[in-house]
């Protein structure tokens, strides 16, 4: 029984319906009414048996996004970050001007700070400032603590 005559027309009737284009492939046709649509030779015939449900388009598969959105799940949490993960040199995916920038962001905030509550005076304020920006201290607790050696009180630890 041939029935691809009948599966062109219900595309190109299903393409103009659904708006975009409808395969042949895309069509089914029930199994137990293949007699009436073997018998069905005209476009008129076709769309009553589409509107019957003898004729149905199936569903637009498209690619699965699980995976994709998996991946990005783990890499949020940190994960395939390893060594043949990488691309960039160390310095282009954590740039030199980067770090540099948030260290001294920190400190010279840090330093703002404790002049504004009066820890440190406005000249220790200037020599603790030269000496961030000549990128003596790595952080801001090595900062703190070079204060302490030079003998200024911190209110930090009890």
């Amino acid at each position: 029984m041939m029935i691809t005559n009948q599966k062109r027309l219900a595309a190109q009737i299903f393409s103009k319906r659904e708006g975009r284009p409808v395969g042949v492939h895309r069509v089914w046709v029930d199994p137990q009414k293949l007699d009436d649509v073997s018998d069905a030779v005209q476009k008129e015939d076709v769309r009553r048996l589409i509107d019957e449900g003898v004729i149905k388009a199936r569903p637009f598969v498209g690619t699965s996004r699980s995976r994709a959105r998996k991946a990005a799940a783990q890499k949020a949490k940190g994960r395939r970050s390893g060594q043949g993960s990488r691309k960039g040199s160390a310095n282009a995916r954590n740039p030199r001007k980067s770090r540099w920038m948030r260290t001294i962001r920190a400190q010279r905030k840090e330093l703002k700070g404790m002049r504004e509550d009066d820890s440190i005076s406005s000249s220790e304020y200037r020599y603790y400032y030269r000496k961030a920006k000549g990128g003596s201290y790595r952080s801001i607790a090595h900062m703190r603590s070079n204060m302490e050696i030079d003998g200024i009180e911190l209110g930090g630890e009890q």
